[in-house]
């Protein structure tokens, strides 16, 4: 299911890139596992706020 908060992700090993309510994150240090059980989660909204957002380090980004 698309997501109504989660706009965009790319991920690298250092750093998953989100926008959000149109404002784009970077957060730190996501495990590969976390990024690719986002990316096969049906609620990706849901996966997002449960495990990353309060979970791992972040920052406001400049957008891309």
């Amino acid at each position: 299911m698309p997501s109504t908060s989660i706009r965009k992700f790319d991920y690298d090993p250092n750093t998953v890139w989100f926008v959000a309510s149109g404002k784009h994150y970077e957060f730190l240090d996501v495990p590969a596992e976390a990024v690719a059980a986002f990316k096969a989660a049906f609620a990706k909204g849901v996966y997002f706020n449960t495990q990353i957002r309060n979970r791992y380090a972040f920052r406001l980004a400049p957008k891309r």
